[in-house]
């Protein structure tokens, strides 16, 4: 079993909530359609084409925050769009809520992310081209966190393999979990609330297929608000990466 790794780091991140509709809410990390997005434009990948290419049964995905996140509210002024003739300003302006995802510290630290990928057996084709894209920096278009005005960059790849790639299964006992995880594995908190950043909410996972943006899965994540991880007790299967002295214990969305 092979997972490869990277950091995907940017000043500013909105992630859309799926439900938000006349406010534009945002998630703390990417959901994992938007990492199909993101892959997508490494690959060059038109739009809407690759949802069944990148779907959960065939590449698997996981995410952590890399830095303490934080949210906040800014008014965007734009067009009042009434009509066809509108899109010239004729109507004026209105002011639209917009959350935004930032470092605690946002006039120092950047937004940054830690994904990783693995594959089944159906997706190891596209795993592989994925893999040669990241590693040798080809990429077909920007990378970006959410909006195509918000620029990204990707750094620290890393491919894991042989001894560094561990399944770990675990009924009811203590993990220090560092990525996202699904809810259903959650046993309970292995430490103090008071002193631990965390949020859980119901992320979209695929869509129903190619051009078809209805949702087909979802699923409720807990993760942490820092780099920190979570101790957790939990009963599944968990992925624990080693390299260097460095030990990651994740879970994929799915």
């Amino acid at each position: 079993m092979e997972v490869l790794s990277f950091d995907l780091e940017g000043k500013l991140a909105h992630f859309r909530k799926y439900y938000a509709n006349n406010t534009a809410l945002s998630y703390f990390i990417p959901p994992r359609t938007t990492m199909m997005g993101v892959l997508a434009g490494i690959l060059g990948l038109s739009r809407d084409s690759y949802y069944e290419l990148l779907a959960s049964d065939r590449l698997r995905i996981g995410v952590r925050a890399l830095c303490n996140l934080k949210k906040s509210f800014h008014r965007l002024n734009l067009l009042k769009v009434e009509g066809d003739a509108d899109f010239r300003g004729k109507k004026g302006r209105v002011q639209t809520p917009f959350e935004v995802v930032s470092a605690q510290n946002i006039r120092e630290d950047m937004v940054k992310y830690r994904v990783y990928l693995s594959a089944y057996p159906d997706g190891e084709e596209v795993f592989q081209q994925l893999k040669k894209a990241l590693m040798q920096n080809e990429r077909v278009f920007a990378t970006t966190l959410g909006l195509a005005n918000l620029n990204a960059s990707i750094s620290n790849v890393q491919l894991y393999g042989g001894d560094e790639v561990s399944v770990q299964q675990v009924e009811n006992g203590p993990v220090e979990v560092h990525s996202a995880i699904p809810s259903p594995m959650v046993n309970k908190l292995n430490g103090r609330p008071d002193k631990i950043w965390l949020e859980e909410e119901l992320f979209p996972l695929d869509f129903v297929g190619n051009y078809d943006r209805e949702l087909k899965k979802m699923q409720r994540l807990l993760f942490s608000l820092s780099e920190l991880p979570l101790p957790l007790v939990i009963s599944g299967t968990y992925i624990q990466l080693s390299k260097a002295g460095n030990v990651e214990n994740i879970c994929f969305i799915e």
